[in-house]
């Protein structure tokens, strides 16, 4: 199974659009899909608060396992680090107008009136797994890049 079946699979199961979307792709890094499932836990919804997208969150969290700079001199890792960053955030916002959880959704989840009008009108079921599918597709795009 591809990790953009895999992340689609993960969110259809229940899990975040951080969780799935992070998970898929955990492995190759060297990270379990139980810990990525842990790490990712709390990055949902906009980290609940309708901010950031969470399936953009997860990608970011691939990004910097495969870019991510780890020591403090070189400067060159964390440029590259940055620019994969803002291009995949780029790439989403072209598809999806926004990568901003509220904008997507319409509402601020954040509120209880924002996340009871998400969940009376099925908005998660309706706009996320296409988020998360977007978000695996870019960044796989984007990993593949350098292969």
């Amino acid at each position: 199974m591809d990790q953009i079946t895999k992340a689609i699979e993960l969110f259809g199961q229940g899990y975040m659009c951080s969780q799935a979307v992070f998970a898929a792709f955990s492995e190759q890094f060297g990270i379990t899909e139980k810990q990525a499932l842990k790490i990712g836990g709390c990055f949902g919804g906009g980290m609940n608060k309708g901010e950031v997208c969470g399936a953009c969150t997860g990608a970011l969290m691939v990004l910097g396992m495969k870019y991510g700079q780890v020591d403090l001199n070189d400067q060159k890792s964390r440029a590259q680090e940055h620019a994969k960053a803002e291009k995949f955030l780029e790439e989403f916002k072209k598809c999806k107008s926004s990568y901003i959880c509220r904008d997507i959704l319409g509402c601020d989840i954040s509120t209880e009136e924002g996340r009871a009008y998400a969940l009376d009108n099925g908005l998660f079921g309706k706009l996320c797994p296409e988020m998360v599918k977007t978000a695996a597709e870019i960044v796989s795009e984007m990993l593949a890049e350098n292969e």
